[in-house]
């Protein structure tokens, strides 16, 4: 498993001979502005709406976000779910995110099964499930894949299993292409800050760390109906973790940031999070790295058909202004 993983790899680099490897523009060239302290990515599930109803193909990301004048790109496996072993896919994606100018940050992955599952033939299953999506960072010149971590039962033995599970996935990270991991608060005990920092002291990795997610801090959530998109839409917040305290509590160990909007007031301002507040906390952190836009309203707008949601363009558009005006915020 392991030989033909590291030939994939081998065999992708070859057919990517004489494409400069994007993950190499100069820094310089990366920043977007000057005057601020982070550099500006974008998500590419700020255009959900449009990858789901075929709108967009996942090959014209990067030029997407040419257009906004942003350079680092997340990448979102669900929207090539089945192209993790097709290198010659993923070579003509590298291609284009480097005829953009653009730096490809990391790969979100989703839907590969639960790393604190209690369950431990369970668990490994989905260890392994991640590991196409490491091989497939390296090709694409992603430093680093994120993951979510969840999982039923006392949040210690959860901590522990995450701890297992990710530790597991930084040593085959560290043998095939140097590919770090991450973990979002995103979804179950993640969105707790406390616990998901606890994680991050016990795991004690510099190949490890968060993704700080501004918006992703409901800690109890009804079910969804249907088990979809469309049956989570419909969910309610029941509680929440105070967003605030938990971005300053994952933020010591935070490689990326995602700032995430949905809808504005008349000043451009996120109804939800104090935008300004926020980027004081971050900057306080010392974190000088890349804080993407992830613009959800035009996914809201696809379901709900409400007004008050902007279309993915506009929206993500929006939000970037935002960011770049709060990153200035004294």
């Amino acid at each position: 498993m392991t030989a033909n993983r590291r030939g994939f790899i081998r065999q992708a680099a070859m057919g990517a001979a004489g494409i400069a490897i994007a993950g190499s523009l100069p820094e310089r060239l990366l920043a977007d502005r000057s005057d601020l302290f982070f550099k500006i990515a974008v998500s590419q599930f700020s255009f959900a709406s449009q990858f789901w109803t075929k709108q967009l193909d996942p090959l014209d990301f990067p030029a997407k976000s040419k257009e906004l004048g942003i350079t680092g790109l997340d990448y979102c496996s669900m929207f090539f779910s089945d192209k993790a072993h097709d290198a010659t896919w993923l070579n003509e994606l590298k291609k284009r995110a480097v005829d953009a100018g653009s730096y490809n940050l990391r790969i979100m992955v989703d839907g590969e099964g639960v790393l604190g599952d209690l369950n431990e033939a369970s668990r490994l299953k989905a260890v392994e499930n991640h590991y196409k999506w490491i091989d497939a960072a390296a090709v694409l010149g992603c430093p680093m894949i994120r993951v979510n971590v969840e999982g039923e039962g006392a949040p210690e033995a959860v901590a522990t299993a995450a701890v297992d599970s990710l530790g597991r996935l930084i040593d085959y990270g560290r043998q095939h292409g140097n590919v770090d991991v991450i973990v979002e608060n995103h979804v179950g005990i993640s969105c707790n800050g406390a616990w998901l920092a606890g994680v991050m002291k016990q795991l004690n990795s510099p190949h490890g760390g968060t993704l700080a997610d501004f918006g992703n801090f409901c800690v109890n959530r009804t079910k969804p109906e249907t088990q979809d998109i469309a049956g989570y839409m419909k969910t309610k917040c029941l509680e929440e973790y105070d967003r605030y305290k938990g971005i300053a509590e994952l933020m010591p160990y935070a490689k990326g940031v995602h700032a995430k909007t949905h809808v504005f007031d008349a000043e451009g301002n996120d109804q939800e999070t104090d935008f300004c507040r926020m980027f004081r906390i971050i900057r306080e952190s010392n974190f000088t790295g890349w804080v993407s836009v992830e613009y959800e309203g035009g996914l809201f707008k696809m379901y709900t058909k409400d007004a008050k949601y902007l279309d993915d363009y506009a929206g993500t558009t929006a939000t970037k202004k935002l960011v770049e005006k709060a990153g200035l915020c004294s």
